[in-house]
C-alpha cells in the first residue's frame, strides 16, 4: 500500500521535507531536455519553412541563439539556487508569492494542455502503423488517453523508472535525424536553397517569421530544473543538462533541416506531410520512410514521457510553498507526487474527451493555443528573476560571473518579449486570460492560509 508524506518547507524555501533517493543523472536529464524540446514539430517545420527559401537557416540560428540564452539563465539559477519547480521557484523567489502562484497556475496548465497535443500527435504517427487508431475522433481520443495513463502509471513507479523511458526514446528519436543530417549532406542540391529569401519581402520579415514558427521547437529548455530534488548533485547537472540537452536539439533541428531542404525539392517540400520521410527514402529507398515514421513515434511518446513527469512537479513545488492545494504536496514511499500526476491526467483526457469531435488537427491546434503563451510568460520573469536574485542575495553570485550573465539575462528578457509578440493576437488573449482566471484561486488559497494560521493561534 502506498504511504504518503506531506512535504514540509524549510525557513529558506529549500529542499526540506523529502529525500528521496536520487534519480537523474547527467545523461537522464539531459533526455529530459532534449527529449521535451524534440517532440512532433520538428518532423514537420521543413515543409513549413520550405517558403522562406534558404534564409529559414538564418531563422533557426536566431530561434537558437534565443534560446541558449534563456538555457544560461536557467543554468546560472540553478547552479546558485538548485531548487524544484524552476521557473517557478525563480520567480517566487525574486517577485513574491503571487507572482510565484501566477507562474505555477499557468506553467502547470500549459503542461497538462500541451502533453493533450502531444498525445494527438502521437496518435497521428501510431496511425501509420494502425490505422484502426485513426479511424474515428473517438478511437484517436481512446488511444491518446490510454497513452496518457500507461506514462502515468509508469511516472507514478519513481523518477527513475521515467528517466530510463527518457533515455531510451530520446536515443531513439534523435538517431534517424541525425541519421538523415549527417548522411543527407553529401546529396545536397544547392539549387534548391535559391532564391535564398523566397518570400519577396525584406530579410528582416523573413527571419522573424521563420524564428516564430521555430521557437516553439524550443520550448522546454527548462526541464531539467523543475524535478531538481530528484537530480543528482542538482547544482553541477542541472546546468550542464540544460546547455547539453538545448545544444543537441539545436545541432539535431539545424543540421536536418539543412539536409530535408538540399535534398528534396522545394516545391515538393511545401506540399510534403513527411519531410523527413521524403528525405530518407531519397537517400536509401521507399523503405527507410517507415524508419523515420517510427522515430517519429517514439519522439512524440517520449516528449509525452517527459512532460508527464514534470506535471507532478508543478503543483508539488508551490504545495510546499502553500500555494497550491495542500493535497498536491504528498508524495508516494518513492518519493513521486503522485497526486499531482493524476489529477493532471485527469485534466488532459477530460481535455483531449471534450474536445475529441474535432478530430486530430482541431484538438492539437486548440491545446497548443491553450499551452503558447504560458509557458512563455515564466521565461520572461525567469530572465528578470536573476537580475533581481542577484540585487537581493549579492553574496550568493559572483561579480565576475554576473557582470556576463546580467547582460544574458536582458538579452534573454528581451527576446522573450518579443516571443510573446510575435505568436499572435489570439496567443496572447488566450494566454491573458487563462492567468487571470488564476487570480481568484490564489485569493482562495490565502483565505484558506489565513483560516488555518486563525486556528492554530487559538
Amino acid at each position: 500500500m502506498t504511504t504518503t508524506t506531506q512535504v514540509e518547507t524549510d525557513a529558506a524555501g529549500g529542499r526540506a521535507g523529502r529525500k528521496p533517493a536520487r534519480g537523474l543523472g547527467l545523461w537522464m536529464a539531459t533526455a529530459l531536455v532534449a527529449g521535451n524540446m524534440i517532440g512532433s514539430g520538428v518532423f514537420l517545420l521543413p515543409a513549413s519553412l520550405a517558403p522562406f527559401g534558404g534564409i529559414s537557416i538564418v531563422g533557426w540560428l536566431v530561434t537558437a541563439a534565443g534560446a541558449l540564452m534563456l538555457a544560461l539563465v536557467f543554468a546560472n539559477l540553478s547552479r546558485v539556487f538548485p531548487r524544484i519547480g524552476g521557473p517557478y521557484a525563480y520567480s517566487r523567489m525574486a517577485f513574491g508569492d503571487f507572482i510565484g502562484f501566477q507562474m505555477a497556475w499557468g506553467y502547470w496548465i500549459a503542461i497538462w494542455a500541451g502533453n493533450a497535443a502531444i498525445a494527438v500527435a502521437f496518435v497521428g504517427y501510431l496511425g501509420v502503423f494502425l490505422p484502426a487508431v485513426t479511424a474515428s475522433p473517438f478511437a484517436s481520443m481512446a488511444t491518446g488517453v490510454a497513452a496518457i495513463w500507461v506514462l502515468t502509471g509508469i511516472n507514478s513507479l519513481g523518477v527513475r523508472a521515467a528517466g530510463w523511458v527518457q533515455l531510451v526514446t530520446t536515443v531513439a528519436k534523435i538517431l534517424p535525424l541525425l541519421a538523415v543530417g549527417l548522411v543527407g549532406i553529401f546529396w545536397l542540391e544547392p539549387a534548391h536553397f535559391l532564391p535564398f529569401n523566397a518570400t519577396g519581402g525584406s530579410a528582416f520579415s523573413a527571419v522573424n517569421a521563420v524564428a516564430a514558427l521555430t521557437l516553439w521547437a524550443f520550448l522546454g529548455l527548462e526541464s531539467a530544473s523543475i524535478p531538481a530534488d530528484d537530480v543528482e548533485a542538482p547544482e553541477r547537472t542541472i546546468p550542464r543538462s540544460t546547455i547539453l540537452g538545448t545544444l543537441i536539439a539545436t545541432v539535431v533541428y539545424v543540421l536536418g533541416t539543412v539536409a530535408v531542404m538540399g535534398i528534396v525539392p522545394p516545391e515538393t517540400l511545401q506540399a510534403s506531410t513527411a519531410p523527413f520521410a521524403d528525405a530518407a527514402r531519397a537517400i536509401w529507398g521507399s523503405g527507410a520512410g517507415q524508419l523515420i515514421a517510427i522515430g517519429a513515434l517514439f519522439s512524440t511518446f517520449g516528449a509525452l514521457n517527459g512532460w508527464i513527469l514534470l506535471q507532478g512537479q508543478i503543483p508539488l513545488a508551490a504545495a510546499k510553498d502553500r500555494l497550491f492545494p495542500a493535497r498536491f504536496g504528498g508524495v508516494s514511499a518513492n518519493g513521486t507526487p503522485v497526486f499531482g500526476l493524476v489529477v493532471s491526467s485527469i485534466l488532459v483526457t477530460v481535455l483531449m474527451a471534450t474536445s475529441y469531435s474535432e478530430g486530430l488537427v482541431g484538438v492539437f491546434n486548440f491545446t497548443l493555443l491553450l499551452a503558447t503563451m504560458t509557458t512563455l510568460v515564466p521565461y520572461m520573469f525567469t530572465a528578470m528573476g536573476e537580475l533581481m536574485l542577484f540585487f537581493q542575495n549579492r553574496e550568493a553570485f559572483s561579480g565576475k560571473r554576473f557582470a556576463g550573465s546580467g547582460v544574458v539575462a536582458v538579452l534573454a528578457f528581451l527576446y522573450s518579449i518579443w516571443a510573446v509578440a510575435g505568436s499572435g493576437e489570439d496567443v496572447v488573449f488566450w494566454g491573458s486570460l487563462l492567468l487571470f482566471a488564476g487570480i481568484p484561486v490564489y485569493v482562495w488559497l490565502k483565505w484558506q492560509d489565513q483560516a488555518v494560521q486563525s486556528q492554530d493561534r487559538r
